[in-house]
């Protein structure tokens, strides 16, 4: 069974458990990206190695899940940059339409305060054994002769 199929067949409140958007949001972000790659694409072009829902599917997931790249291009039989050029089309276009916005970087690093860290940084004495310098020369001259 394709991903389509297995998705549309989910209960309302598996999407928020599986993808982290509710069945509203989702369905909203495909129509937006559906538009958005008949844009592109008025003129024709290859056929593209991912669909658009899929597409959806890899971004969400990855931000849900934080699965390294690599894996995600394995599942999907695709190269890695495959993954993160549609990753990143995902991305541009929703933020785009105007619909969706992420924070910026700076409105990130303002938000977050840190007051104390604490570094255990005590020092341990290791104890190894001593040389014995009378042991190990009468081994070397036994061994010698």
């Amino acid at each position: 069974m394709d991903n389509e199929t297995r998705i549309t067949n989910l209960k309302e409140k598996d999407y928020q458990r599986l993808l982290g958007v509710k069945q509203a949001t989702f369905d909203k972000m495909l129509v937006i990206l559906k538009k958005a790659y008949e844009q592109e694409h008025l003129m024709g072009g290859h056929p593209p190695k991912l669909s658009v829902f899929d597409k959806l599917i890899i971004m969400l997931s990855y931000y849900r899940e934080y699965r390294p790249m690599g894996n995600i291009a394995f599942d999907y039989g695709v190269a890695k940059s495959t993954i993160y050029e549609s990753i990143k089309w995902v991305e541009y276009t929703l933020i785009k339409s105007g619909e969706f916005s992420l924070p910026s970087k700076r409105k990130l690093m303002d938000s977050t305060q840190i007051e104390v860290i604490l570094v255990d940084v005590t020092e341990c004495e290791i104890e190894r054994p001593q040389k014995n310098k009378g042991v190990t020369t009468l081994a070397r001259k036994r061994s010698i002769r």
